[in-house]
């Protein structure tokens, strides 16, 4: 068993944490401006400005996307053999984009149903 690293091995373990660091701010930061993109969404239906809860959800969609693609590409690395160390961060971030798509898909919902009561009272 080898317990001492060489320079190189310490600079590449240093690397790949910092790399996992960034990569994980990522995730969190697109994944919590998405969640924070619907929630605006959800309040611009209870103002019955659905044009507009529209746009702030596709642009929820557009910044989810930009954190399932940092995903994709650690599953791509995964896949060919290039292991990611999973720490807490990594998991958090995961976390953080799993309830930013939950919420996402509900408030879409949401919208809808505030549209459909819209459209009911106004019969």
């Amino acid at each position: 068993m080898r317990y001492l690293q060489t320079e190189r091995e310490v600079k590449t373990m240093a690397e790949e944490e910092q790399s996992t660091e960034m990569i994980s701010f990522g995730i969190i930061a697109s994944a919590g401006q998405a969640r924070s993109l619907a929630f605006e969404a959800l309040k611009k239906a209870k103002e019955h400005d659905f044009e507009a809860a529209k746009a702030l959800l596709e642009q929820s969609k557009e910044a989810a996307l930009e954190a399932h693609h940092v995903q994709t590409q650690l599953l791509s690395k995964e896949a060919l053999g290039d292991h990611t160390v999973v720490d807490v961060m990594l998991v958090h971030a995961q976390d953080h984009l799993m309830t930013s798509m939950l919420a996402q898909e509900l408030v879409e919902e949401i919208v809808n149903v505030y549209r459909e009561l819209d459209a009911t009272r106004a019969e």
